[in-house]
């Protein structure tokens, strides 16, 4: 009897074991999945004073003008990728104008770079934390607050919840990933929590 009571104990735990590693598995593919169809903009301020913060915000206006140009004709990442690496160059330019008009003198940098973010909540859609690539772009020391969003496909621009379902679906995003994002799918707490958790282990 005991013999049994510690099988069906056994039985029970690895099971939860097991459907513990599967959700966690199948989370962390939901992030790798979107990863492959985003690239994040990150733009860091010079400090956080006020007067670098708002300099920061005409820099990012800026970059996303570029940005669309650029990626108009982009039908997928790689090619978006492609694009937006070429136009490195002019990326940090036209910030570095915009700098110097607002009376500046502070240098830019543009990089194309994989980096692991925190979940980060937009006004129409919500991302869960993990690894990107990204356009990295960084006004004189970077030592201030940083602006995050997504340069394509251009999510950040949409003003409302159907224009940014009409974008992400046309970037490929699926109905599931979709519903993730924009927390309409059930669990979708617990799945960005699981994710969250994963990264903090892989980040280590």
């Amino acid at each position: 009897m005991k013999f049994r009571h510690k099988l069906t104990v056994l039985t029970a735990v690895s099971l939860a074991v097991g459907l513990c590693a599967t959700a966690v598995w199948g989370a962390h593919r939901t992030q790798e999945r979107l990863a492959e169809k985003l690239i994040r903009l990150h733009v860091i301020a010079n400090s956080d004073s006020e007067a670098d913060q708002a300099l920061k915000i005409q820099v990012r206006d800026a970059i996303l003008r570029e940005a669309e140009e650029i990626l108009t004709v982009c039908a997928d990442l790689d090619e978006a990728e492609e694009q937006l690496g070429a136009a490195l160059e002019r990326m940090a330019a036209a910030a570095e104008e915009t700098v110097a008009r607002a009376g500046y003198a502070y240098p830019v940098s543009a990089a194309l770079s994989f980096e692991r973010y925190p979940t980060r909540e937009y006004a129409s859609f919500k991302l869960p934390a993990g690894r990107y690539l990204s356009l990295r772009i960084t006004i004189g020391a970077g030592e201030g607050r940083n602006w995050w969003c997504v340069v394509f496909p251009p999510l950040c621009s949409a003003a409302t919840t159907e224009e940014f379902s009409q974008t992400a679906q046309a970037a490929g995003l699926t109905v599931e990933e979709l519903a993730l994002l924009t927390e309409e799918s059930q669990g979708y707490v617990v799945r960005f929590k699981v994710i969250e958790w994963v990264e903090e282990l892989l980040s280590r």
